[in-house]
């Protein structure tokens, strides 16, 4: 083999690979939505996962894009890691396919000349011819023909480069070191093996790998013994690389999907060697054991041994999955998932207003809890320092910015899905809503920086201080709670207990700042600590407006007057036109500060 015959065959391996990237390519743009869709909804049953797997991988011609979707689909929570073993089953067997298509190479036209149309000297000019057309002048027309155009191309090419490597490789077959070493892998299965995963690994592609093989395969040189052990690494080297693509960033589940591809490929190589060990043994295999291969014996042995494998080995579904999950760790989590809440917000709901009004309350549903949770914690940790209480507070407050940022766009983009009305009115309450809680949020954090500078600098509040915002706290927690049920609910009733309460905390804060300017006189307080406890009060006040606002808001649902008068509502209610206000505000306004109170006298 000259240095030609060299460039020719790196050459015909570059188009091979471009070919088979640029087919896969426009099989997966062209289905993945649909592959998506497909996988999230497979059921418990394993059998129908690799069903599913298999038909999707032969689709698209790549089980790393299967495994790497079904991945992804776990790590959001959409499919469960039990459902995702049944799917990385067949994604094994799916793969086989492409090896099928290059065996087209074993076509034998004589005396037929339509087969003459099957040979890939005939469908690669075909397959280019095609693909260029629907590229340059058919997608301006309808925009399916770029993929159709594209798988084309992408055949063509693949195809044209497995001739040229088949041209390249001719000459070996008369050469005698070339067969030597394929002899040597017939009597060093290990090696060949090692050979298999290595390549493999290096291409990140099987059915690349397969395709060389069968590309070689018109040497002659290659037999039966000393293919199978090529085979069969091929497994391993292309799932670890998928393996690693799982486990970049990814939760426990979706690593856990890498290792499940890794332990069935290392089980089916156990399984394989073994049996064609014994076959061996016993005179079963004497038949084929010297055969030369081609490659159309290389693509049934390729989908026997993956077939037969995933047959044997699927009872053992449920012992892949607790054997990944004692590999792999539960993840530490700290705060709480929104993973749900953010695959609700799809824009297909756009389609139907009312059930994507629905998702983004639900979003901002659980950013109020958040929220809530997050003040509570905040104002324990002025009491008593907490490093893990904050940490989850300030997870929380990630994931309350992350649901604000996704449900801002997406209320935005639902914006011209919406005519005028009632669902024009939530639109518009919701995007008032969304960015209180948020505010809430940040306040929270700022308590708990409070407590961290405190903490740093050796000080503390005084135990009157401490009781008077256990006091505060109290009134906080009411008045989260009346907002929350104002807003999850719709509930008018409680959103007119909000503003009371806020004019309470107005006043509970007014006092509270007094008596601590009073401490600071008498020298019971440092400087520090009240410069952090005053800033604590404005933190508290802070958080009681937002409140009041979205309290407001809901009023304003189903009142004009409040809904575009915000301000001159407010100021009637606090000029004390209002029974129900005044009765509420008198009624708070009498427990908190008898409570305060009490406080006082405990010193």
């Amino acid at each position: 083999m000259d240095f030609f015959n060299i460039i020719t065959l790196f050459g015909g391996l570059a188009l091979f690979l471009y070919g088979m990237r640029v087919m896969g390519d426009g099989l997966k743009e062209g289905s993945t939505d649909t592959l998506r869709n497909v996988l999230g909804k497979v059921t418990n049953n394993p059998v129908k996962g690799f069903l599913v797997g298999m038909l999707m991988t032969a689709i698209i011609q790549s089980s790393t894009a299967t495994i790497v979707i079904t991945s992804g689909l776990v790590g959001a929570g959409i499919m469960t890691l039990h459902q995702s073993v049944g799917i990385i089953l067949g994604a094994n067997v799916g793969t086989t396919v492409t090896g099928q298509i290059i065996r087209l190479l074993d076509v034998d036209s004589s005396g037929t000349a339509w087969l003459e149309v099957f040979k890939p000297s005939t469908l690669a000019p075909i397959a280019a011819i095609i693909g260029i057309v629907c590229i340059m002048f058919l997608q301006s027309r309808k925009p399916k023909f770029k993929t159709v155009g594209t798988v084309a191309m992408g055949f063509g090419v693949l195809f044209t480069g497995l001739l040229s490597m088949t041209a390249a490789v001719t000459p070996l077959a008369n050469d005698p070191a070339f067969c030597a070493l394929f002899v040597k892998f017939g009597d060093s299965p290990l090696l060949a093996y090692l050979v298999g995963v290595a390549v493999a690994f290096i291409l990140q592609s099987s059915s690349a790998t397969i395709g060389i093989l069968q590309a070689f395969s018109i040497t002659g040189a290659l037999t039966f013994k000393s293919t199978y052990p090529i085979i069969i690494g091929v497994y391993l080297g292309d799932c670890v690389t998928t393996a690693i693509v799982c486990s970049i960033g990814a939760k426990a589940d979706a690593k856990r999907t890498g290792i499940i591809h890794i332990m069935f490929n290392l089980c089916e190589t156990i399984l394989v060697f073994l049996g064609v060990g014994i076959l061996h043994r016993t005179g079963a295999l004497d038949g084929i054991w010297n055969m030369t291969m081609t490659s159309g014996t290389i693509a049934n042995t390729h989908t026997v041994f993956n077939l037969s494998c995933a047959v044997l080995l699927m009872p053992l579904a449920g012992v892949y999955e607790k054997l990944a999950v004692k590999i792999i760790p539960d993840d530490k989590q700290i705060g709480t998932s929104i993973d749900h809440e953010l695959a609700l917000l799809d824009t297909k709901l756009y389609a139907s207003p009312a059930l994507a009004l629905q998702a983004a309350k639900t979003a901002i549903a659980a950013m109020a809890r958040l929220a809530q949770e997050a003040v509570i914690n905040a104002m324990n940790t002025l009491d008593e320092y907490n490093k893990e209480a904050i940490d989850v507070i300030l997870a929380n407050e990630s994931s309350i910015d992350k649901l604000a940022d996704a449900v801002d766009h997406y209320l935005v983009g639902l914006g011209s899905h919406i005519p005028e009305g009632r669902n024009n009115d939530l639109l518009n309450y919701y995007m008032q809503c969304f960015s209180e809680f948020e505010r809430i949020g940040d306040h929270a954090v700022n308590l708990t920086e409070n407590a961290a500078e405190i903490r740093e600098r050796g000080a503390d509040f005084t135990p009157m201080a401490k009781n008077e915002l256990l006091v505060t706290e109290s009134a906080l927690r009411d008045i989260l709670a009346d907002t929350l049920a104002a807003f999850v609910n719709e509930d008018y009733e409680a959103a007119r207990k909000v503003e009371p309460i806020e004019e309470v905390i107005d006043d509970l804060v007014a006092t509270l700042r007094n008596n601590h300017i009073k401490r600071l006189r008498e020298g019971k307080c440092n400087v520090y600590s009240g410069l952090e406890f005053l800033d604590v009060l404005v933190n508290v006040e802070r958080i009681s407006d937002q409140c009041s606002n979205i309290g407001v808001y809901t009023l304003g649902l189903t009142n004009d007057y409040i809904q575009t008068s915000h301000h001159d509502y407010i100021h009637e209610l606090h000029k004390g036109n209002d029974d129900f206000f005044n009765k509420e505000y008198t009624l708070k306004h009498d427990y908190y500060f008898e409570a305060l109170s009490a406080a006082e006298h405990t010193f």
